[in-house]
Parts: C-alpha cells; structure tokens; sequence
C-alpha cells in the first residue's frame, strides 16, 4: 500500500492525498505542493500513513518541499492581494449591474490566477465582468457559482447551538442529510426548527442518526401492542436516551416504561401505525414521508 499524507488547502476544506516525497512531515506544517492548478500552498492534516490503492484518485501528485519563510511570506502577501481583488470585484459587480453576491477571492500562489466565489439565484452571464476583472488585476481570472451549504461554509458564522458553524470550522466534505434523520430522532417535524443558515436541514442531524437506529432497533414501534407490569397497551411514545416509552393501557390512562420491563412487543399483530404490513398505511401515508429521499447537496 502506498504512504500518504492529507492536505488541505483552506480553512477546513477537503483533504486531499500527495506522495509525502520522502520528506518528515507532521500535522500542522505548511508545505508546498503540486497540484492541478499548479503549485499551491496547504497545510498537513493528514500525517503520513498507508493508504488502500483503491483510496487513491490517480495521479497521486507529490509535495514539494515544506513552506520557507520566503514562502510564508509570499502567501501572506497573496492574502492582502485578494482583499483588494475582492473590493475591486465588488465594485465591478455593482458597475456591471449583475445580480451575483460575491463570497470570496482566493490567488494561487504563484500569483498568476485569481478565482472569485459567488452566489445567485439563476445562472449569470459575466463574460464583460471577468474582461473588466483581467484587464484591471492583470492576470488570469476566473468565476465560480456555489451552492447555499458551500457560502454558509466561506462565509462562516454562529449555528442556533452558538458555536461556529461545522462546516466552516472543521468538515472537510459535505454528506447527504435527509428528514429520516430527523425522524428517527424524534424531532419536531418542522424543517425550520432544524435548519442551518443556508436553509438546508443541519449537517449536525447526522452525528447522532446512527445510534438512534441502533438503539431504536431495541424498541418496540410506535403503534406496536405491548404487554407491560400493568396490562396491555399501545406504544404511543418512545425516549431513546432514557429507555423508557409512553404507553397508552386498556383503561385509557398512559404511563411510562423502561423498554426492559415490556414483554411481548416482538409478536406485532399487524395493527401498528408503523408496520409495514398495517391496513392503517396503505390508506394514509404518515406525514412528511414524501421528504424522506429529499437531501442536502
């Protein structure tokens, strides 16, 4: 298996695998490497390790040497430069009357290209725009739209939980998250109770998704019948952190339940709200289902 190392090339963005070229690197360095768009500077994230060839997305480029203090210095002179490429582009935008916020400018590091990050609601025609820009900057420009998710991450910013925003802090890769999730969480149905400032339902529903399902497969469903200390009764609501579940008994009343005190909810007699073989759900799907393959991308 080949050795490695990950780089990232801006705050958290994607890591990306290079041959460590021999040289001793460790997680934190700035180094130099080759890239399609040619010579960048990133920083190691990743240290040197074995990888599977399947891991791999040929060609697996190398890095070049670690920063120099020449090299430090050039990729802060590049950050002062894409401030004023950014207040330039702004000010062409405006004179262009194009209907595009600009997000961000980002110089390669050899200085020769300059790529503006933007957002709209429709495609933009910004051919005279990026004319205007090279002629101005003098240098090879180019423009990129993005998505709601990808500004929230270049922005940055505070989530509803008060701490900076995931995915400008430390995802590295955007994942698919769907309303299942929510669901399987027991969340308010309400997309707008979890939903991040991009608007899309919040990269932070996946982190526990997986040990709800894992826990929740020890529980019975809502709507199963369940054989409890106090007679039987139906399941009506569920609480996975605290094993316990609401059931509604024979006599009307409803109380809780550990989970470990039940008996009987594996022998479902078919008229759960949940069962797949209930009458009940053929008639009537249960809310929200139509936004269970609808995703984040």
């Amino acid at each position: 298996m080949p050795i490695v190392v990950g780089v990232s090339f801006k705050k958290a963005g994607k890591v990306y695998y290079f041959n460590p070229n021999s040289l001793d690197l460790k997680e934190g360095d700035a180094v130099i490497a080759e890239t399609s768009r040619g010579i960048e500077f990133g920083e190691i994230m990743i240290e040197p390790r074995e990888v599977p060839d399947e891991e791999i997305v040929p060609p697996l480029r190398k890095v070049v040497r670690k920063a120099t203090d020449s090299d430090l210095r050039k990729e802060e002179s590049n950050c002062n430069r894409e401030k004023n490429a950014y207040a330039t582009c702004q000010r062409k935008i405006q004179g262009h009357n194009l209907p595009m916020k600009l997000i961000d400018a980002e110089y390669c590091f050899d200085g020769s290209q300059v790529t503006f990050y933007f957002s709209a609601d429709s495609r933009v025609d910004f051919r005279e725009l990026v004319k205007d820009l090279a002629s101005t900057l003098r240098t090879k420009v180019q423009l990129h739209q993005v998505g709601v998710r990808d500004e929230a991450k270049l922005f940055g910013g505070m989530g509803p939980c008060g701490r900076a925003l995931c995915c400008s802090s430390f995802l590295s890769d955007f994942e698919p998250v769907s309303m299942k999730m929510a669901k399987e969480q027991s969340l308010f149905l309400n997309p707008l109770k979890f939903s991040g400032i991009c608007g899309k339902l919040m990269c932070c529903l996946k982190y526990e998704y997986p040990m709800y399902k894992e826990m929740k497969s020890s529980f019975p469903t809502i709507g199963a019948v369940v054989t409890t200390p106090e007679g039987q009764g139906k399941v009506v609501e569920t609480n996975v952190m605290k094993r316990t579940l609401a059931v509604e008994l024979e006599n009307g009343n409803v109380a809780q339940f550990a989970v470990e005190s039940l008996e009987g909810w594996n022998s479902c007699p078919g008229q759960c709200d949940a069962c797949p073989n209930s009458e009940a759900e053929t008639d009537a799907q249960p809310e929200f289902d139509s936004d269970d393959e609808v995703e984040n991308s």
